[in-house]
């Protein structure tokens, strides 16, 4: 049965990924983000740990299971600027048909003021947003195997200019024996149904993702990989700016990597790496390290700490309040805040 379930996955991710191939556009690349505290600090993507935070479920729908009923939780991000996101989640298991998660993200750019081509202000101001509506679907079939989906309504209005799509979510989740978990999921397979920007539709930021975890047994520790964009194996771009001086001024050529080099950082551009450290039940601390981001954001005169991101946890009464980092440029970074509960809680004494 376990050995269908795996099988059934893989066929599924693989007829999802022939069909929306390696599309990018950067009209819904606001999918890419997250508004999640504990995602922010471990890389920003999938992560495969299996403790019923509901924060979790959006990036990885097959961990949507009954021990996330009636969760309830309050994300925002201050991200730059007057730029701010917010998200709220709540969780709800059936017996028969499985557990299931609603996620609304909301994305707001502020206002910006009217102008003519040559910039001059013509009055008045307009706003941008983008928002996100997530039924998420998981349920585990059996001690050693879980799947999920979620169901995406995806939309952008910026001025008079606005958009929808649809898309979906597909995800397995392997429990070993000895305490490792590995997932795999396909996000952002879908299309637009209606835009009226100029041009022809957007397609959405196709992602076909691994990660592994595995908490250490005599170490209050617990590590996180992450494989990205499984289905393109290049992920390097040349910089038109050359502020690397990668160009040779005489011969106008490219001094790029050979052999070893050359194959470790298209390896490395795929790869998170993410802990979390447990201080006694209340405090958790997190970190990861980003190689891509840090390689395509870090300034050649200050590299600072590009690239890293870090963040803690803390369970206070009956709620966990989480804060994350994440260093995406020298300039500035966002910073992220939830709050999270389960109804529960406070009904299960009375």
């Amino acid at each position: 049965m376990e050995k269908k379930c795996v099988l059934i996955t893989v066929l599924m991710l693989a007829a999802f990924l022939s069909a929306r191939g390696q599309q990018r556009n950067g009209t819904y690349s606001f999918l890419d983000i997250t508004d999640s505290p504990r995602v922010a600090a471990l890389g920003g993507s999938i992560t495969s740990i299996a403790d019923g935070d509901i924060q979790l479920a959006l990036f990885n729908p097959s961990l949507i299971d009954s021990s996330m009923h009636n969760a309830l939780s309050l994300a925002y991000v201050d991200y730059f600027t007057d730029v701010n996101f917010g998200m709220v989640q709540y969780a709800r298991h059936f017996n028969k048909i499985g557990s299931f998660a609603a996620s609304l993200q909301y994305h707001n750019y502020g206002k910006f003021d009217y102008a003519d081509q040559s910039g001059a202000a013509t009055g008045g101001t307009f706003s941008a947003a983008d928002y996100n509506f997530v039924i998420g679907w998981g349920r585990r079939l059996n001690p050693h195997f879980s799947i999920g989906a979620n169901v995406k309504f995806v939309g952008n209005q910026y001025e008079d200019y606005n958009a929808f799509a649809l898309a979906v979510d597909v995800a397995g989740t392997y429990y070993s024996q000895k305490g490792w978990t590995l997932s795999v999921a396909g996000r952002n397979i879908g299309m637009e149904l209606y835009g009226n920007y100029d041009g022809p539709r957007a397609d959405l930021p196709f992602h076909l993702q691994a990660s592994i975890s595995k908490r250490l047994e005599h170490v209050p520790f617990r590590f996180i990989i992450t494989y990205n964009d499984i289905q393109k194996w290049d992920l390097t771009y040349d910089d038109p700016l050359d502020l690397e001086n990668e160009i040779d001024p005489i011969t106008g050529e490219k001094k790029s990597k050979t052999g070893l080099a050359k194959f470790g950082d298209k390896m490395m551009r795929h790869l998170v790496f993410g802990g979390e450290i447990y201080i006694g039940k209340n405090v958790t601390l997190r970190v990861s390290y980003n190689y891509k981001r840090r390689q395509d954001m870090k300034s050649p005169e200050k590299k600072g700490m590009v690239g890293f991101s870090y963040g803690l946890s803390v369970h206070i009464y009956k709620f966990d309040i989480s804060y994350s980092r994440a260093e995406m440029h020298n300039v500035g970074a966002p910073n992220y805040f939830s709050i999270t509960t389960n109804i529960e809680r406070f009904t299960k004494n009375r």
